[in-house]
Parts: C-alpha cells; structure tokens; sequence
C-alpha cells in the first residue's frame, strides 16, 4: 500500500482485537515461559523476518539468558492478503548444528510456513527446534506445526499490527486490529 491515507483509512475502520497494553503483558508472560524452558540452553534466537521483527525485539530484551541472535526470510503472503508459494529469501548465518533454535514469528494461521522453517532447522543439524508466535489464529484448520509458546490467539479475520502488515502497511502498530469484514 503506497497511498497514507488508504492506510489511515484501514486502520481507522478496523476493530481492536488485543489493546497495545494486553499485548505487551503477553510478551512478557511468553519471555517467562521461554527463559524457564530454555534458559539453560544458549539457543540460537531466530526472528522470521519481516513480521517477528516486532516480537523478537521485544521479546529478546525480557529473556534472562544469553542467545545468539540472527534471522531468516521466508515468506507466503508478500503484500497479498491469502497465501502462495513458499519464498525462501534469506537463510539464517549462524550455524543451527548441534544447537537449540528458537524460531520467533508473527502469526500461526495455516502452520505451512513454520512447519518448513522447524523442518529445515532440522535438517540444518539443530539438536531442538522451538517456535514462538505472537498470534495463533484460531481458523479451525488442522495445521501442520503447534507452536512452543503462543501470546495471544486471534480470530479467524485478516488481523494487522504488531508485525503484521496489511497491504505493506501498519507492522509497526504496538496493538493488533482485525480489518472489517466485507
């Protein structure tokens, strides 16, 4: 989306699914979960990119622990609202072998995605392979992959903010929206 207004407008008839206040009390309650369960590891912290960079940053800075940090970029949706074909656009530098990964992303909505970056850790030689999302999407679809630790779940609708875009726009929103359905 090029056009600010078209966004502003977007944003202005969408409805607030979790308040910026209620997101950030998730983030940290899941940082709690993680630093128990993996504080003992030094994992290899990966943000999927672009939409975990909101998650993983705060995320990062709330995990009692040293990690090694780094990221990958695959992706499905690009600006569209439906996802496509899998897009491997960059691969993490860090070596995954012999390592505990925790995979950081924005939304679990079909699974698709995650399921091959947990695979391809794998196959890469990490010893575990953790995911964490700021939101499950509860679609009633069987999906391929649970993620390790969920902040909050959302409802089956096109949602925006905190990572998520909405036609290239609003990733930087600290609360999340739902659009309006048609």
């Amino acid at each position: 989306m090029t056009d600010p207004q078209q966004a502003r407008d977007l944003l202005a008839t969408a409805d607030l699914i979790h308040s910026a206040e209620t997101v950030a009390a998730a983030v940290a309650r899941v940082a709690a979960e993680i630093t128990e369960k993996l504080g003992d590891t030094n994992p290899v912290m990966l943000c999927v990119m672009s939409g975990g960079v909101p998650f993983a940053g705060q995320l990062m800075t709330l995990l009692q622990f040293p990690l090694d940090f780094d990221y990958l970029h695959v992706t499905r949706y690009g600006q569209d609202t439906a996802g496509g074909a899998l897009s491997w656009r960059a691969a993490p530098w860090t070596s995954v072998k012999g390592r505990t990964v925790l995979v950081v992303d924005d939304i679990l909505d079909e699974g698709v995605t995650l399921a091959a970056v947990h695979e391809r850790m794998l196959q890469l030689g990490a010893t575990a392979c953790y995911t964490a999302v700021v939101a499950d999407k509860l679609n009633g679809k069987q999906k391929p992959i649970s993620a390790d630790f969920v902040a909050l779940t959302v409802p089956d609708r096109f949602v925006f903010g905190y990572g998520m875009d909405a036609r290239g726009a609003w990733r930087n929103l600290p609360a999340i929206y739902a659009m309006k359905e048609d």
